[in-house]
């Protein structure tokens, strides 16, 4: 199972760690330990965006905001990563294009390198892997047909096709843009017929509820 769990869960606000929510997090890890091995691609989310909007005043590169954005996003991992102990691999992978063989049932992910976001890294750890799913969690209840933070009238997508969704988001990637999905990884995903299940990570219940394969509150893109 691959999560990709979004920086913005981790770190809400600028210098506030969710401790709370992190503990709920794990613990609902731990009830799965035995149907499920977990991969989870955390993201630089809020921090990352900090950074990168403190280093365009200074007119810096595209890969230089990457490279902010993919250490933002270790960082969040190895921070999520010690809520789990001796449970979780005790390596931030770095290099998802690489299969290695990890005995412990969690494993954390990290940022790859410019150009590719933690979106792309989930599904790079899919194509690695032989995984056909991506359990994708943000902060939003559903993918919308246009940013329900800036339109009032944004329409709740229960399911929609990869063509679809890129026709929503565009298929350019640009550094500490606010996706539900990137449009580079959904590009791959496409191609590798790669399932997307998005859910509101807030909502824990929900997310129960589609590892136990009920009823839940999120969107699907196939």
């Amino acid at each position: 199972m691959i999560i990709s769990l979004g920086g913005s869960l981790v770190i809400p606000e600028k210098g506030f760690l969710n401790i709370r929510y992190l503990k709920k997090f794990r613990d609902l890890i731990l009830k799965f330990l035995k149907r499920f091995r977990f991969f989870i691609v955390v993201g630089g989310g809020k921090l990352a965006r900090f950074y990168q909007s403190e280093a365009r005043k200074m007119k810096v590169s595209n890969e230089d905001l990457d490279w902010l954005g993919i250490f933002s996003s270790r960082l969040n991992a190895q921070l999520v990563k010690s809520f789990f102990g001796k449970r979780a691999y005790q390596e931030i992978i770095t290099q998802p294009q690489k299969k290695k063989k990890i005995k412990e049932k969690i494993v954390f992910v990290g940022g790859w390198r410019p150009g590719w976001s933690t979106d792309f890294v989930s599904v790079s750890l899919a194509k690695t892997y032989g995984i056909k799913e991506i359990l994708n969690l943000t902060n939003i209840d559903y993918i919308y047909n246009k940013d329900p933070r800036k339109f009032k009238n944004a329409k709740p997508l229960k399911k929609l096709s990869w063509k679809e969704y890129l026709k929503i988001i565009g298929k350019k990637w640009v550094p500490g843009a606010n996706y539900p999905f990137d449009p580079m990884a959904s590009l791959l995903a496409k191609k590798l017929k790669i399932r997307l299940v998005s859910i509101n990570g807030k909502n824990l219940r929900a997310v129960e509820n589609y590892l136990t394969r009920k009823k839940f509150v999120g969107t699907i893109v196939q």
